[in-house]
């Protein structure tokens, strides 16, 4: 692969950065505060594409002439062998080389789908390393909307107290339990989702019923004080009381 294709597969990567950056897509990859970063690393990109694609393509300068009974490299190389080598072969480079366009491709033309219900059943709970700690009082509002996060962090670690009897909604993705029954799952990132963990909530009450797994639901209902452990690392699992549920499209910030 010579400079010039090099610099069209720079180029393509480049405005496929820009392209998800500049919409909704890049949130399936990184948190929302690296947008800036995306679309400055995106321009870089193009720019290194475009001056190289420049250079490559720029008119040659004249070469100056050298003397009757000296050496000569012709326009074609050194000793005029026009890139091959010294008994006439030319030099391929391995075309192994193209495969690099493929992952730009698969950005530009496929959206991949947020982690879900697969993700969640193979991490533990994101919860197992956190302390108990204050937590504030809960936002006006009935029913008031909180994350999978903040309501699993507040039933596990404050014992619901900051909640008390307050009706909560939370969104989330239907996933399998370990007894099989459906449960509420966010996936949480630190920086990207190859750093993505899970936040499980079991379910009681009004268990959303019926629905495949990474199905999205918009659920209301109010604190339990019941436990379950996680297979996978054998955490605590909070509950939540479902007085009611509704099934949702996937919304554009899949990550907490």
């Amino acid at each position: 692969m010579n400079r010039q294709a090099q610099a069209v597969i720079l180029l393509l990567l480049g405005g496929a950065v820009i392209r998800a950056s500049v919409t909704d897509l890049y949130l399936r990859y990184v948190k929302e505060g690296l947008r800036p970063f995306l679309i400055a690393a995106g321009l870089l990109l193009v720019a290194a594409a475009i001056m190289t694609l420049w250079y490559e393509l720029r008119p040659p300068a004249p070469r100056a002439l050298a003397p009757a009974d000296g050496p000569t490299d012709g326009p074609d190389g050194p000793d005029g062998h026009d890139g091959h080598d010294g008994h006439g072969h030319a030099h391929h480079e391995p075309r192994v080389g193209w495969l690099l366009i493929l992952p730009v491709l698969g950005l530009l033309l496929v959206a991949p789908p947020a982690l879900g219900s697969y993700a969640a059943g193979q991490a533990g709970t994101a919860l197992s390393s956190q302390q108990q700690s204050d937590y504030p009082p809960l936002p006006e509002g009935d029913p008031v909307q909180v994350s999978v996060l903040d309501y699993a962090s507040r039933a596990l670690f404050d014992r619901g107290t900051s909640i008390g009897d307050r009706r909560v909604q939370l969104t989330g993705f239907i996933a399998t339990g370990a007894d099989g029954q459906p449960i509420l799952a966010r996936m949480v990132l630190s920086c990207c989702a190859a750093d993505g963990r899970p936040v499980k909530l079991g379910l009681t009450g009004d268990v959303p019923a019926g629905l495949p797994d990474d199905s999205w639901v918009e659920v209301t209902g109010r604190y339990s004080d019941r436990l379950g452990r996680d297979p996978v690392n054998d955490a605590e699992i909070p509950y939540l009381e479902v007085e009611s549920w509704r099934q949702v499209p996937v919304p554009k910030r899949p990550y907490d």
